[in-house]
C-alpha cells in the first residue's frame, strides 16, 4: 500500500501550529484532522540524532511500523512523527513499540 506522504513545508507548519501533540521516550507525534478520507504521514528527523545514515533508518523504521499498523488507525487524519535522540540506535522492536503506544494515547488504535 502507497503511504500517502506530507511534504511541503507549509503542510507541516500547519500542522505543529493547529494539531494536537502527544510524546513519549523515543517519539512525538503532532496529529490534525485533515478532511479527506485518508491519512497522511510526515516524518521528521533533525541532525541532532545523528548523521544521514542514522536519521535515515530511524525514518525507515518509523514508516515500516506506520505501514505495518496502519489499518488499525482511524482515518482522516494528518500525522507527523518527530524522532527523539533517544531513537538513535534503537531496534525496530522498540520504535514499534513507541509507534503503537503514542497512537494509543492518542486514541487513535483500535
Amino acid at each position: 500500500m502507497k503511504v500517502n506522504k506530507i511534504r511541503k513545508n507549509v503542510e507541516f507548519r500547519a500542522i505543529y501550529r493547529r494539531g494536537k501533540s502527544f510524546s513519549n521516550a523515543l517519539l512525538v507525534l503532532y496529529i490534525y484532522k485533515n478532511r479527506k478520507n485518508i491519512n497522511r504521514l510526515g516524518i521528521s528527523v533533525s541532525k541532532k540524532v545523528g548523521k544521514s545514515v542514522i536519521r535515515n533508518r530511524v525514518k525507515r523504521l518509523i514508516k515500516e511500523s506506520y505501514r505495518l499498523n496502519c489499518s488499525k488507525l482511524h482515518v482522516g487524519y494528518d500525522f507527523v512523527f518527530i524522532a527523539r535522540n533517544a531513537a538513535n540506535g534503537k531496534s525496530y522492536i522498540e520504535i514499534d513499540e513507541a509507534v503503537k503506544n503514542i497512537f494509543k494515547k492518542a486514541g487513535l488504535y483500535d
